[in-house]
């Protein structure tokens, strides 16, 4: 086994460097990722190493970043392409969403684009406007495209590299508050396949469910329920399109209770998505509502109010105390 502790940040460096050396056709895009190395340095010292063809500093233009993308992709490249915050994505948000995911199912599936859309998401670092979003269900509504998020280093590096292989666009969302959490990872053993849901913490009262940045304080929530008596699950879902439903149906079929949680606001957000069908699969196992812990439906506050908008630890410990309660 060839353990070493390292940040998600270092994690998706090293990530992205092996799927350079491994495969000529990747390419690496983005506004800065070059000579800066990217504003979190996520892409460091990769353009000194393989060089201005491979790691290409491209103009501010999301839109034409993603499209010069979808045309590489056509002539048989493996682009990675870097949006450099959540906020930013939305010029390109056409080129995604008409062409990257529809062109398979257009071409009946003769036509394969495996564009790799790297975006730093989500609050929690003081930054300004449009710096701090989190359209995650956005792209998971999208039908031809994938949406997954890490929220630890093995994980970061594994689902990069297994993004980079798929012949299919993913969308990578990067919890960017999380960039310098570590973790240990074995580099020489894939954790498991790049759609499935992974219980981080067992429990048997109650399951959390969450994905990216809002693992962390839900492993801290279940701790701290620990003292109180209570045994939490988390299950980090990891993907977000395609769900791993079954994970989801094992797990509260077990506790008979779910509560979901995410940074993105709860209205109309994917935390929905999986109380519904998870109310459907189990309904004679749940001994209380799916519950949902998330953002409030308002624009995303300046920095000094984060605190107050971002699910913590209070909030949904009081989720807890409610599912509990029935």
């Amino acid at each position: 086994m060839a353990a070493e502790k390292m940040s998600i940040a270092k994690a998706l460096n090293e990530s992205l460097r092996k799927a350079l050396e491994t495969d000529p056709k990747v390419l690496i895009m983005g506004e800065d990722v070059g000579k800066l190395g990217g504003v979190f340095r996520i892409t460091d010292g990769l353009q000194k190493d393989f060089g201005e063809d491979r790691v290409i500093d491209t103009p501010l233009a999301e839109s034409g970043i993603v499209g010069t993308a979808i045309g590489l992709a056509l002539r048989g490249y493996r682009p990675v392409v870097e949006i450099q915050f959540d906020g930013f994505v939305f010029p390109a948000y056409d080129q995604i969403v008409t062409q990257l995911a529809k062109m398979h199912a257009r071409s009946l599936g003769k036509i394969k684009l495996p564009v790799v859309v790297r975006i730093p998401y989500g609050g929690g670092i003081g930054a300004v406007e449009h710096h701090s979003e989190s359209p995650e269900a956005l792209f998971a509504h999208v039908a031809g495209l994938k949406v997954v998020s890490p929220s630890n280093a093995s994980d970061a590096y594994w689902m990069m590299q297994q993004a980079v292989q798929s012949d299919d666009p993913i969308i990578f969302f990067e919890p960017k508050r999380r960039y310098w959490d570590k973790s240990e990872i074995d580099t020489e053993s894939i954790p498991g396949p790049l759609h499935k849901a992974a219980v981080a913490r067992e429990g048997s009262d109650l399951t959390l469910v969450a994905y990216g940045p809002m693992v962390k304080v839900c492993l801290e929530a279940a701790a701290a329920a620990q003292e109180e008596g209570k045994s939490i699950e988390v299950l980090d879902l990891r993907s977000m399109s395609p769900i791993d439903f079954d994970a989801v149906q094992t797990s509260v079929e077990k506790t008979g209770r779910l509560v979901v949680v995410h940074e993105a606001p709860v209205f109309y957000g994917s935390g929905a998505e999986i109380a519904a069908r998870i109310t459907e699969r189990c309904f004679y196992h749940l001994e209380a509502p799916v519950l949902r812990v998330g953002g409030y439906h308002a624009p995303y506050p300046p920095a000094r109010l984060e605190d107050e908008y971002l699910p913590g630890l209070d909030r949904v410990l009081d989720a807890v105390d409610r599912s509990l309660a029935y």
